[in-house]
């Protein structure tokens, strides 16, 4: 019997690896049972009881499901870059069971309407838990504030302008203000755009070797300190996505200290590339907020070790060969990472930069409590589960990659940690193909 067959409505038990709660707890795993889409047992107990299949999970890292907070699904959409069944089912490559949909979709989801399309579409095609997050301002404009009470009733998670900023001081405090009388989270990519005007990539060593169009700093961290300020004062909870500078890490842990109700996230990418990445032109990094310092790299994990930025994303951005392939000035930002999340980070656990705990914890419990819910394996919880061997090892190219989108930053070289299995509710989202 297939663990596909086998969980369809069956039991199965999961024996041996390393089990990880996401709260920093690990334990040798005597035995997991999952039975109607939800961890029925754990432990010696588990361990006596029969089921429909036995899973030796021996090597393994048996783990929640990862949360990731923004992800781009491009449905609605052309379709040209990828849609909802192809870019859940990369995100379930990659271990992920749960991810929050970015409202730049075409047409944007600012409505009730979009909302319950992407979340029809989600529960047909969909091998994993889609979360809408909807638009603050009407087509992603920064200018009229959106349905928000409409999009909350929807079934969104939280409010955002995407990547986009909100040029007016006056009508982001807005936002805030209507966004706290029905709860609801707002998050913000955190960019003043006259700053940042039209930059591409981090001002420093590089941009001045290479005479492009740099980013400055202080475009993120004035931006920074004004979302800080206004969500102190009108009371919203701040969700600060695609941290990149070390000054807004030191500036989150100063509101935090004062009690403001503001969290965080930072890119996988921005963890283990710097600047120099783009020094031989390569498109594949145009990436927004851009690659920084290696200052900036560290501050940056420094934030995920202490707790400081509570999640790590992939920001996933699929997009078709074209938009890749013009000069660098001229190809659209993002990259294609929501397969290789893990990897990049056991890199990173194989650098000591990070253990293990901490890397599981920024892709699971930290995520999971920005959304004020839960990511742990005990008894009665969802069986959204992770099995990875993290000392196997792949390749990622065009035989193994899912997304439509094939701009990964780390193509066609090899990489640690290999998702063996993807549990939502029980039910096989991803499993390895048999060699």
């Amino acid at each position: 019997m297939s663990i596909t067959e086998a969980t369809s409505g069956a039991s199965l038990k999961i024996v041996g690896g390393r089990l990880l709660d996401g709260q920093g707890g690990e334990m040798a795993n005597t035995a997991l049972l999952i039975r109607d889409g939800r961890i029925a047992g754990l432990g010696e107990a588990a361990s006596q009881v029969s089921a429909d299949e036995t899973l030796n999970a021996d090597g393994w890292v048996v783990a929640p499901g990862f949360i990731d907070l923004h992800c781009n699904l491009r449905e609605p959409g052309n379709g040209q870059k990828g849609n909802i069944a192809s870019e859940t089912r990369a995100a379930a490559h990659g271990g992920f069971t749960t991810v929050c949909a970015s409202p730049e979709t075409s047409p944007v989801n600012d409505s009730g309407a979009v909302t319950h399309l992407i979340r029809d579409v989600a529960a047909s095609r969909s091998p994993i838990h889609v979360l809408p997050v909807g638009a603050v301002t009407r087509g992603l404009e920064g200018e009229l504030l959106s349905d928000m009470a409409g999009l909350a009733a929807a079934g969104c998670v939280a409010v955002g302008n995407g990547a986009r900023g909100v040029r007016n001081s006056r009508i982001l405090r807005r936002c805030m203000a209507y966004a706290q009388t029905f709860g609801l989270t707002v998050m913000f990519s955190p960019e003043n755009q006259a700053l940042a005007a039209d930059g591409y990539a981090h001002d420093g060593l590089v941009t001045s070797r290479l005479g492009l169009l740099g980013i400055p700093e202080v475009a993120e961290t004035t931006a920074v300190m004004e979302m800080i300020l206004l969500a102190e004062e009108t009371g919203a909870r701040l969700h600060l996505s695609q941290l990149s500078c070390a000054r807004s890490v030191e500036m989150l842990a100063e509101a935090r200290r004062r009690g403001i109700a503001v969290t965080a996230d930072v890119a996988m990418h921005q963890l283990l590339f710097t600047e120099e990445a783009l020094a031989g032109f390569d498109s594949r990094f145009h990436v927004r907020p851009p690659l920084r310092s290696e200052r900036d790299r560290k501050a940056l994990i420094a934030g995920i070790r202490e707790g400081v930025i509570d999640a790590i994303v992939s920001q996933h951005q699929p997009h078709d060969s074209a938009a890749k392939q013009a000069p660098l000035a001229a190809t659209e930002p993002g990259l294609s990472t929501v397969e290789s999340v893990l990897s990049l980070g056991l890199e990173l656990v194989e650098r000591n930069e990070l253990s293990l705990s901490e890397l599981v914890r920024a892709l699971t419990a930290g995520p999971a409590s920005v959304l004020g819910r839960q990511a742990r394996v005990a008894e009665g919880e969802m069986a959204d589960l992770c099995l990875f061997d993290p000392k196997q090892r792949w390749t990622p190219d065009h035989t193994t990659l899912v997304s439509v989108g094939r701009h990964a930053p780390i193509a066609g070289r090899e990489l640690p940690g290999v998702v063996r299995l993807t549990l939502a509710a029980g039910k096989v989202a991803w499993q390895q193909p048999a060699n």
